[in-house]
């Protein structure tokens, strides 16, 4: 990788980072207008259509669809045969579901609206790049290859990234773009497991059967013997009945019930522990009359990390302190880079700007940062592809 210092002495990656301020209303246009297309995981296809008429536009080579609706489009390098290419990506799908009231408002450097952090700016600012890299005649060295990715949120199970990884392998360089967490550098993954665990009971009649076992009453008292687990804060360690549903109606003793459990750890060993003592809890309610528990693995994300001290890594850091940014932060995280990271690869996941209350209808992205982000993405992606003299 070239040292970052070297990069930023060159005069049109100068001329880049002083237009970034300029080109802000451009990005957060550019983020409202992928955020108005509904993008809920496993439907990704209208955004994804958008997104490679975007690239088309854009000029960028060999723009595909795959069948997971992943946009790919690449920014040639002048010597792609002598250097790994550059994987930038960014996640379209969103947690919102489908009917979801997509208006934004904008409050000064403030945007408010559903997935406009998570992650409509991340991939506004693949946009952004490739036009900074036309606009000073920047040209890498090695191919960049701009990403699009479905499935990295719920249920997605990082199915995006996993198409994108077996595709370009572990010869890649992996970027992956956050609309928020700037100033933070994610090169740990920590391990995820998800699971689906039904419960099944005769049921009956509120009054007539009354004394019968309820598979929703089966399924609360589950609950609170998971909410006694003791986890350690450090490695830190996680568990999270996200969803719950059952029963037929009130007057009813519920036949089935089931919940959706999300367990977590920045140490996979750590997590298999979690894991067997779940499946313990599993163990007893199977034991007992009268009830039928079946317990489903749905997710995996699986966990790894690049060291500290790896080039990516310290580069990415050069880069935060070239744009002015002191306050940097290593965190773990559970992003797309869990794929190629859990493989040993090359990979990092960096942010834009700032954004805050993710998942949630009044999430909101805060461009002041955006300037300073894009410098460091600019930084990085050209620390990792090589540039031309």
């Amino acid at each position: 990788m070239i040292p970052i210092e070297t990069i930023a002495q060159n005069g049109r990656v100068q001329a880049a980072l002083a237009q970034f301020p300029d080109a802000v209303a451009e990005i957060v246009s550019q983020a409202i207008a992928i955020q108005q297309i509904p993008a809920p995981t496993f439907a990704e296809a209208e955004r994804a259509a958008y997104l490679a008429q975007r690239f088309n536009e854009l000029g960028l080579q060999d723009v595909t669809l795959d069948e997971l609706h992943n946009v790919y489009g690449r920014f040639p390098g002048s010597q792609p045969q002598n250097h790994p290419p550059v994987i930038i990506s960014a996640h379209t799908d969103t947690v919102f579901p489908a009917g979801t009231d997509l208006t934004v408002r904008e409050e000064g450097s403030v945007t408010y609206g559903p997935g406009i952090g998570d992650n409509s700016t991340g991939v506004a600012g693949l946009i952004g790049l490739v036009k900074s890299l036309q606009l000073h005649g920047i040209r890498p060295l090695a191919d960049i290859w701009l990403v699009a990715n479905v499935g990295e949120e719920g249920l997605g199970d990082l199915r995006g990234m996993r198409e994108v990884v077996a595709r370009f392998d572990g010869e890649a360089i992996y970027l992956v773009v956050e609309g928020g967490l700037f100033g933070q550098i994610s090169h740990q993954a920590i391990g995820v497991r998800r699971y689906e665990i039904t419960f099944r009971t005769a049921g009956g009649h509120s009054w007539g059967n009354f004394g019968q076992r309820s598979a929703i009453h089966e399924l609360g008292k589950f609950i609170a013997a998971i909410d006694k687990l003791k986890v350690p804060t450090s490695p830190k360690t996680t568990y999270n009945v996200g969803v719950i549903q059952g029963g037929t109606s009130i007057n009813s003793i519920a036949q089935s019930a089931n919940l959706l459990l999300d367990l977590r750890s920045e140490a996979p060993e750590r997590l298999a522990n979690l894991v067997a003592e779940v499946e313990k809890l599993v163990a007893q309610w199977q034991a007992q009359p009268e009830v039928q528990v079946e317990m489903a693995q749905i997710g995996n994300r699986p966990a790894g990390q690049l060291p500290r001290n790896a080039p990516l890594v310290q580069q990415a850091v050069a880069a935060l302190r070239q744009v002015g940014c002191d306050k940097i932060s290593f965190i773990a995280s559970s992003t797309d880079a869990n794929v190629p990271l859990s493989l040993g690869y090359t990979a990092i996941c960096i942010g834009l700007t700032e954004s805050g209350n993710a998942h949630r209808l009044d999430e909101y992205m805060d461009s002041t940062h955006l300037p300073a982000g894009m410098g460091q993405l600019l930084l990085l992606a050209l620390s990792a592809a090589g540039i031309s003299p």
